[in-house]
């Protein structure tokens, strides 16, 4: 395993581990991925706050995800009873097309 900070990089066994990660040595296995972060690290404010906003922002936008695929399950049935063929259409907009096509040849 690796005891990495800054640019140094030193190969340590596990009993050598917590105090590198004491000195705020990341420790890496041998393929490279962090298994330990080092003690005393710090955010700042800034960084802190871009990433709380772009949380909220992807959280908005899983909502948003949820209840369109309700929309769209719901006029999937609709198509369904109705007896139009959706082919490849999987968003509210393609499938409302699909709806708007079958209505122009004569849809009910």
């Amino acid at each position: 395993m690796k005891a990495a900070k800054g640019n140094k990089e030193y190969t340590i066994d596990e009993s050598q581990q917590k105090a590198y990660q004491d000195g705020g040595f990341d420790i890496k296995d041998d393929d490279g991925s962090v298994i330990a972060y080092g003690r005393g690290k710090t955010v700042s404010y800034g960084d802190y706050m871009a990433v709380k906003e772009e949380l909220e922002e992807l959280k908005a936008n899983s909502v948003e995800e949820a209840d369109n695929q309700e929309v769209i399950d719901m006029l999937k049935e609709i198509a369904a009873e109705k007896g139009i063929d959706l082919g490849k259409a999987a968003t509210v907009s393609g499938i409302l097309k699909k709806f708007k096509d079958f209505g122009a040849k004569g849809g009910e």
